[in-house]
């Protein structure tokens, strides 16, 4: 029995220094060559990033298609990579990861054989360097990111998926991605999924490495500005994100206001203080349990707090935005 075609789509911009790497990891898998297409669709990068992917399409151009997507951001690219795509499924994918063998055959083994329009893997989060290690630990932790199954592992049906496999027929009955999303696009399509009554699976023996920010400067930007697409997203799609979303800006809002309420009402500050010390038990807790050595302990103790309130200070920003009408 021949094997179902697919269509692997992975949006790009300025990816020079992981595309090789995930490049190669797809040249590994083992699923028939032959029964693929790999549309890379590139938002106008200003690196090499084109050069290299040119390269391998010179030696492999019945597999390797290089499109243009002027307008940059991730959900274009998906809509114009899923129209230019013919396969039985359609596997987004991200250049800052590198996948096991068998991920694309084990997406397809799941999307032929269980109930789910989306399937997924769980994320192993690594990174380079002192700092990259740390972030990377904290990225793993449920201290860090909450209960977001992919990142902390489990298996099952669950609100979304890294990246995600698609039958065709998704597109099709739910419609393309949100372009107005330039993050939290694969949130939305998951909830529009669920929302009309689909499913999706996470299946924990579907492996993947993703390589986070290595820089304290780079996982601070990244936290601000999903906590301010958070807030809008939650305002142009209502539901599609949850509540553990807007957990960092509950925390940052009541660091902010407990002290000035304690001085119109004492006892909040005993409040204010019972916050604070279970914050830190918890950030020694966490650092002790995901620390490799000392260095990466003090390193977590800092970065926990940094990226929670990054993240919740990213949020104030966003609902600042929605106020000003500034966010389509």
């Amino acid at each position: 029995m021949e094997k179902a075609f697919i269509s692997v789509v992975m949006p790009l911009y300025n990816e020079e220094k992981y595309i090789e790497n995930c490049i190669n990891s797809l040249l590994l898998q083992d699923y028939p060559k032959e029964q693929m297409e790999w549309i890379f669709v590139d938002g106008q990068s200003s690196d090499n990033t084109q050069k290299l992917v040119n390269n391998y399409k010179k030696e492999y151009p019945g597999l390797i298609r290089l499109l243009n997507n002027p307008n940059k951001t991730v959900p274009y690219a998906m809509n114009i990579g899923i129209k230019a795509s013919k396969g039985k499924y359609i596997i987004r994918l991200d250049a800052h990861a590198d996948y096991a063998n068998d991920y694309i055959s084990k997406c397809v083994y799941y999307l032929d054989n269980i109930d789910a329009e989306n399937v997924g893997g769980a994320i192993k989060t690594k990174s380079r360097g002192l700092i990259g290690n740390a972030i990377a630990k904290m990225l793993s932790s449920k201290f860090g990111v909450g209960n977001s199954e992919f990142r902390t592992c489990g298996s099952g049906y669950v609100d979304t998926v890294p990246f995600g496999a698609f039958r065709r027929e998704v597109f099709e009955k739910f419609g393309m991605y949100d372009e107005r999303l330039t993050r939290n696009q694969d949130n939305e399509m998951n909830f529009r999924i669920r929302k009309n009554g689909g499913k999706i699976y996470l299946a924990e023996d579907i492996h993947l490495s993703y390589y986070c920010r290595d820089t304290i400067n780079g996982i601070v930007d990244m936290a601000v500005k999903n906590g301010m697409w958070n807030m809008i997203t939650m305002k142009l799609c209502p539901g599609s994100m949850g509540i553990r979303h807007f957990i960092p800006l509950m925390f940052v809002s009541s660091i902010l206001l407990l002290p000035f309420l304690s001085i119109i009402y004492n006892p909040f500050s005993l409040l204010f203080g019972s916050e604070i010390l279970l914050y830190t038990v918890l950030d020694i807790f966490f650092g002790i349990k995901q620390a490799d050595g000392i260095k990466q302990f003090l390193l977590l103790l800092f970065l926990f707090p940094l990226f929670h309130i990054s993240y919740g200070l990213g949020s104030m920003v966003g609902f600042y935005k929605i106020l000003l009408k500034k966010f389509g």
